[in-house]
């Protein structure tokens, strides 16, 4: 079984896949991570992100241990991961990487809840469930803002704004795996919902797609 959760940044969409891993029992994978850590990666080596070939040898070094690291939150780290993510090398060695885990999820799950930008699209075309979780850019900017206030970083909500919205053109229109929605995908938009109510709808459409296939 597995559920593909794609999605802008600060739509709700990690929230909303872990919840779903639970529920189900299923193993957890945040693909952004990836690309933050391949990012992380590049600049722990004195690389530059956008360089194609130290973009690559950073996801090479890339482990699902690192994953936890906090840093990996950070906003330089954010911004450089959307970068390194629009590099083809970097998105086949992360796309092995995603397909692994859905073959082999850790702990004995009997399957995976994969959040991202092209999981339902491109990793896992044949997904059980897809789902992509939307927002405004103003609703998702406060999101943001109101966490960067909440870690003690300085933030300005409007910059916060203009970096999301370059960030979501880089995402749409890159030529390697952009940010569309599955033709298949149950469209979510959290603008006006709660965590509740976005994890209540998305149970709602998965549960309807798992007893169609029963």
């Amino acid at each position: 079984m597995i559920i593909a959760v794609d999605g802008p940044a600060a739509s709700g969409k990690g929230t909303l896949a872990r919840r779903l891993a639970d529920h189900y029992g299923l193993a957890h994978l945040e693909s952004g991570l990836l690309y933050r850590a391949a990012a992380s990666q590049a600049l722990i080596a004195g690389g530059d992100p956008a360089d194609p070939k130290d973009a690559e040898a950073g996801a090479k070094r890339v482990r699902f241990d690192q994953l936890a690291d906090p840093r990996l939150k950070e906003e330089r780290i954010s911004n450089a991961a959307s970068l390194v993510a629009a590099v083809p090398a970097v998105r086949a060695t992360l796309l092995a990487f995603q397909r692994d885990f859905t073959r082999n999820p850790p702990g004995g799950a009997k399957g995976a809840v994969l959040d991202g930008r092209d999981i339902g699209t491109v990793v896992c075309p044949e997904a059980s469930a897809k789902l992509f979780v939307t927002a405004s850019p103003e609703a998702r900017a406060m999101r943001r803002f109101k966490e960067l206030q909440a870690s003690g970083a300085p933030a300005i909500y409007e910059r916060v704004l203009q970096d999301m919205k370059l960030r979501d053109a880089r995402d749409r229109e890159r030529r390697v795996a952009p940010l569309v929605r599955a033709k298949d995908a149950f469209e979510l938009d959290t603008t006006a919902l709660d965590a509740d109510a976005a994890f209540e709808a998305a149970v709602r459409f998965v549960d309807s797609k798992l007893a169609k296939r029963s």
